[in-house]
C-alpha cells in the first residue's frame, strides 16, 4: 500500500538524479570551472536552494556525481561483459574485451571524470575523497576484465598484461579528448587484441 510519503519521496530522487546527471554533463561539455551549484542547478531545471538542499557543497555535488559514474560505468561495464560472452572464444573474444574497455575510457562519463582528477591533482581534499573510489573502480575493472578474457590472474604475467590493458584503454581515452582518434584508435585495439591474445595463450 502506498503511502502519502512516497510521492515526495520519488520527487525528491527524482530532482537528485536530474543534478548528477547535469553535473556529468557540465563536466564533460564545459570543464570544471563551469560546473558549478547554480549552473548545474539550472541546467537540471531545479532551484539552486534545492540544489543545495541535496548537495549543500560544491565538494558533496562531485563527489555524488563522482559515486554517481561510478555506479553507471559499473553497470555499463556488467553490461558489456554479458555482450562479450555471447562472442565466440579466442582472439575475438579477446578483441571484444579489449575493444569494450577502450570504449569505456572515450565515454561522457570518462571525460567528466578526467576534469576532476585534474582539478583533484592540486586540490588535496577532493583528492582525498576521489582516490579510494577510483581505486575502488581499477580493481573491479581489472577483476571483470579478468573474467570476460576467461584467464587465471594468480599468474604474475597474465596480471601485468591485463592491467597494462586497462592502462592503454586509459591512454587511448586521454588521446580521444581533444580529437577525434577513433579511426587510430580502430587499428591498435586490433593489434593490441592479437598480441594480447598469444601472449595470454603463450605455454607458460
Amino acid at each position: 500500500m502506498a503511502t502519502p510519503h512516497e510521492p515526495k519521496q520519488d520527487r525528491s530522487r527524482a530532482t537528485r538524479q536530474r543534478l548528477l546527471e547535469a553535473t556529468i554533463d557540465c563536466l564533460a561539455e564545459t570543464g570544471w570551472a563551469a560546473a558549478t551549484v547554480a549552473v548545474v542547478a539550472e541546467r537540471a531545471g531545479v532551484s539552486r536552494g534545492a540544489a543545495q538542499h541535496h548537495f549543500p557543497t560544491r565538494e558533496d555535488l562531485i563527489t555524488a556525481a563522482l559515486e554517481y559514474m561510478f555506479e553507471t560505468r559499473m553497470d555499463q561495464a556488467k553490461a558489456d561483459a554479458l555482450a562479450v560472452s555471447e562472442v565466440a572464444e579466442g582472439v575475438a573474444r579477446t578483441e571484444a574485451v579489449v575493444a569494450g574497455l577502450v570504449e569505456s575510457y572515450t565515454s561522457p562519463l570518462f571525460k567528466a571524470a578526467l576534469q576532476v582528477w585534474t582539478h583533484a591533482a592540486a586540490d588535496p581534499v577532493l583528492r582525498e575523497r576521489i582516490v579510494p573510489m577510483e581505486a575502488r573502480f581499477g580493481r573491479i575493472s581489472h577483476r571483470m576484465a579478468i573474467e570476460a578474457l576467461g584467464v587465471d590472474d594468480t599468474d604474475p604475467v597474465t596480471h601485468h598484461l591485463v592491467q597494462a590493458t586497462l592502462d592503454l584503454a586509459r591512454g587511448l581515452g586521454l588521446a580521444d579528448v581533444l580529437t577525434d582518434d577513433s579511426l587510430r584508435r580502430k587499428e591498435i585495439v586490433q593489434q593490441w587484441a592479437a598480441t594480447l591474445h598469444m601472449a595470454l595463450t603463450a605455454p607458460r
